[in-house]
């Protein structure tokens, strides 16, 4: 069986080690790398099989990991080590966003610690339809969309929205799934955490921190794409304005 390839979130707590570091990479040796490699081979990412053989994640891998962060990083003069096209956007966005970046491998290191990313099953759309996941990670954006389908958060949203006499209605596109669909769509929409769980920190969800969205613009809203892997509900409808103004030819 060979070894998986980094994922996302093993990316993400490679590249926090680095930069932590100043940029630089760490040996073998060094206490940091041997309890990342023992937090790696703890993610509930990879099959039993495959975090069981004794390579998998190991120091050495590890060490090699911050190698390619460091060689392949703007600030390095040196000849860069050949390293996969998702660590070239993982350094791109620690390079980028750094605290962003950081924040989110805090929050899978505390997910991790806590027992809590453990505890979440797999959801749909955590992987879209290319096979792309968000680049702070499958994990974070697992917990993300468990905490959005949590019916009863759901429930007070809209009974928040009624109680300030507002239409139930897509915030961003404006779709009334009663007005379309009559009956059938009464009541009827999907939530959104409008900052990311790991920017926005692991405390208790207030409902304005939550956006109603029908459920293209929800999907669209979580859809990865190289480099980019979530966007606000505000910076959707202004890219939809964007469209409607320049048509594709």
């Amino acid at each position: 069986m060979r070894i998986p390839t980094w994922t996302e979130d093993e990316l993400v707590l490679a590249g926090a080690l680095v930069v932590r570091n100043g940029w630089r990479e760490l040996r073998t040796t060094n206490r940091a790398v041997h309890e990342l490699s023992e937090l790696l081979r703890s993610l509930p990412i990879h099959s039993p099989e495959a975090r069981a053989l004794p390579s998998f994640r190991s120091p050495d891998s590890v060490s090699r990991k911050t190698a390619d962060f460091m060689t392949n990083h703007s600030s390095h003069s040196g000849k860069a080590t050949r390293c996969g096209k998702l660590t070239l956007l993982t350094i791109d966005a620690f390079t980028t966003r750094e605290a962003e970046m950081l924040q989110a491998a805090r929050a899978i290191e505390e997910g991790i610690g806590s027992g809590d990313l453990h505890a979440i099953p797999p959801q749909p759309d955590e992987v879209d339809e290319a096979g792309h996941t968000a680049i702070e990670g499958r994990l974070l954006v697992r917990r993300a969309l468990a905490r959005e389908r949590d019916p009863r958060l759901r429930s007070l949203k809209i009974e928040q929205v009624r109680r300030r006499g507002s239409t139930l209605k897509c915030e961003v596109c404006d779709f009334d799934f009663a007005r379309v669909y009559g009956a059938l769509g009464e009541g009827y929409i999907e939530v959104h955490h409008v900052t990311p769980l790991h920017v926005s920190g692991a405390r208790e969800t207030s409902l304005d921190d939550l956006a109603c969205l029908c459920a293209n613009c929800h999907r669209m809203c979580h859809r990865s794409r190289p480099g980019e892997s979530w966007r606000t509900p505000t910076v959707l409808r202004e890219q939809i304005r964007k469209s409607i103004q320049t048509p594709a030819h």
